[in-house]
């Protein structure tokens, strides 16, 4: 469904690999679990994560929220259905960037996010214990 003419659509693809289909074409036997594993670590990881940081870090505390409620959308989706669904389509002309769904724009900003807090933290690690 064209939302904005040579610029954006709706559309409905299931995705059955990982980013950009990466794995799609592999036995789902191996995908799956491989992929529902990941996402579990993926989530295990960033949970560990947040419980280490002061509450002070409140911008990378939201950015691993982000990140962490898109691995949760995202796995949610692979337990029910065995696959991603994907509907936002962004285009120009015929150079289509992949399709994804608001799961993955919440990882890429939460990692944007971290990506920046990270430059801009001099070397400091925000997850290191607070000195008294």
């Amino acid at each position: 469904i064209p939302v904005i003419e040579n610029l954006f659509s709706l559309t409905y693809i299931r995705n059955t690999g990982a980013a950009f289909g990466i794995l799609a074409g592999s036995d789902p036997f191996f995908r799956l679990p491989l992929l529902i594993g990941f996402s579990l670590l993926a989530i295990g990881f960033i949970v560990m994560m947040l419980r280490r940081l002061p509450e002070s870090e409140r911008g990378l505390i939201i950015a691993l929220t982000f990140i962490l409620g898109g691995a949760i959308g995202n796995l949610v989706d692979r337990v029910v259905y065995g696959e991603v669904i994907d509907f936002l389509d962004f285009y120009w002309s015929r150079f289509h960037w992949p399709a994804f769904n608001f799961a993955d724009s919440f990882i890429t900003v939460g990692v944007t996010i971290t990506f920046y807090h990270l430059i801009r933290s001099k070397g400091e690690d925000p997850f290191a214990p607070v000195r008294k």
